[in-house]
């Protein structure tokens, strides 16, 4: 009888008690049934098929003006046009929103503010001749 080739490394982990097992070698994430994996077959055909395409542009000799990445064509219309569907307003949002909107206002309205009372208060003083304007 032929000697049993040695166990690999998957075969030989056992999974420690104060360690949790890796995803990898979780079976219940790479045991997957057929139609999972006939939907990822298609994602990765899509993908490949995609891929392909843009390939094909790049190295075209006589390349278009433009080569189009279909998937960065999608990336950029989810960042740009369709944020409402993916836009949760919630309070963290909305505070963010009022900062960055109001926020800006208002501190140039304390710097311009602290200004103009540090000059009056010099004026009253007399260590600052206020300037001519015709304005």
């Amino acid at each position: 009888m032929a000697p049993r080739p040695p166990p690999t490394a998957a075969e030989a982990y056992r999974p420690n008690r104060f360690v949790s097992l890796p995803a990898e070698l979780d079976p219940s994430t790479f045991d997957s049934s057929p139609e999972k994996r006939r939907v990822e077959a298609e994602r990765l055909a899509i993908r490949a098929r995609l891929k392909r395409q843009y390939q094909l542009q790049l190295n075209n000799p006589n390349p278009p003006a433009i080569i189009e990445d279909p998937a960065l064509l999608r990336w950029a219309y989810a960042r740009t046009q369709n944020v409402y569907p993916t836009f949760r307003p919630t309070p963290k949002t909305s505070f963010l929103g009022a900062l960055f909107a109001i926020g800006p206002i208002l501190f140039w309205i304390a710097v311009f503010k602290t200004d103009r009372d540090r000059k009056e208060k010099l004026i009253q003083e007399g260590k600052y001749k206020r300037p001519f304007s015709v304005f």
